[in-house]
C-alpha cells in the first residue's frame, strides 16, 4: 500500500476496542508519522456522545494501547476541538484515515482544505469490525454489556 509522510485520523476513543485498533493499525501501516485527533471533553458533549472516560483517562489509555500494540511507531495526539482539527490546516497531512462510519466527513475536510488554500488529501475508509452477531462492534455496545472489546457475545443466549 502507498505510504505517505503524515497521516491523520481521530476518535473520541472512550473504550478502546478491536474497531478503534483496526483504525489505528491501518494509519500506522500506511504512515510512519500519524496525527491522532482525540475527540475534547466538550466536543464529545456537543456531538451528544455518553464518554465514560474523562479526555486525561482516554489519552492516557490511548498511548499505553499504542505504545503496547505499534511499538516504535512515530505518533502524536492532538485534542479535538472540532471535527478535523490539524487535518484541515498542517499543510503536510497527505491522507486521513476514517471508519465507515466517518466517510462522508472527508470531503467535507478537502473542501475547507481548498478554502485554505491547501491540497486536498486522500481519504482511506477502513471498514467497520463486526462483532460475533454480524452487528457492529461499538463502544455503546461494549458499556451496554452486549459484547467484549473483541466483540464477542456476552449475553447468555448466544
Amino acid at each position: 500500500m502507498t505510504k505517505f509522510d503524515l497521516i491523520a485520523t481521530g476518535g473520541t476513543f472512550d473504550i478502546i476496542h478491536k474497531g478503534h485498533i483496526e483504525l489505528l493499525k491501518k494509519a500506522f501501516e500506511i504512515s510512519s508519522n500519524v496525527i491522532i485527533g482525540l475527540t475534547s471533553d466538550e466536543l464529545a458533549e456537543k456531538k451528544g456522545k455518553k464518554i465514560t472516560n474523562d479526555y486525561s483517562t482516554r489519552l492516557s489509555s490511548l498511548i499505553s494501547v499504542i505504545e503496547q500494540k505499534f511499538p516504535s511507531s512515530s505518533f502524536r495526539i492532538s485534542k479535538l476541538e472540532n471535527d478535523f482539527g490539524p487535518a484541515v490546516l498542517e499543510e503536510g497531512v497527505q491522507a486521513m484515515i476514517v471508519s465507515e462510519e466517518t466517510s462522508f466527513q472527508g470531503e467535507i475536510l478537502n473542501k475547507l482544505r481548498a478554502e485554505k488554500n491547501l491540497p486536498s488529501i486522500k481519504i482511506v475508509v477502513v471498514p467497520m469490525v463486526l462483532a460475533e452477531d454480524g452487528k457492529i462492534i461499538s463502544t455503546t455496545r461494549i458499556r451496554n454489556s452486549e459484547i467484549d472489546y473483541e466483540g464477542n457475545l456476552l449475553s447468555i443466549d448466544k
